[in-house]
């Protein structure tokens, strides 16, 4: 079973797979699509999108002839992933708080 992957979600781990260093976007969208089940097509409007509101800058290189585009994280960018990785924890520790097994019985309870 798959699980929905929201756009706050998603910008958290590019900005986060971008804080350890620079990548082009092959290499980027390989390292996410390494860990999630998106398509490339996916990852490019949030590049845009996160460029645009200034978490992301874009630079190009020259490779063998040709640009790449490079993307790196702003200032900006690593407040607002580490905004995204509070709100990780706690939707991650309210999940497990609801899916928690009775120490008991070893039976799951959603409610009550």
């Amino acid at each position: 079973m798959a699980f929905a992957i929201g756009p706050q979600l998603l910008d958290g781990c590019v900005l986060a797979v971008l804080s350890h260093g620079d990548a082009y976007g092959y290499i980027l969208t390989q390292q996410v699509k390494s860990q999630l089940d998106i398509s490339e097509s996916t990852l490019y409007p949030v590049l845009r999108r996160l460029q645009r509101d200034g978490l992301l800058k874009v630079y190009d290189r020259p490779y063998q002839g040709r640009n790449r585009r490079y993307y790196a994280i702003t200032p900006v960018g690593r407040t607002q992933l580490d905004r995204r990785r509070e709100e990780w924890r706690r939707f991650q520790d309210g999940v497990e708080e609801l899916l928690k097994e009775d120490e008991k019985d070893g039976q799951t309870y959603l409610f009550g």
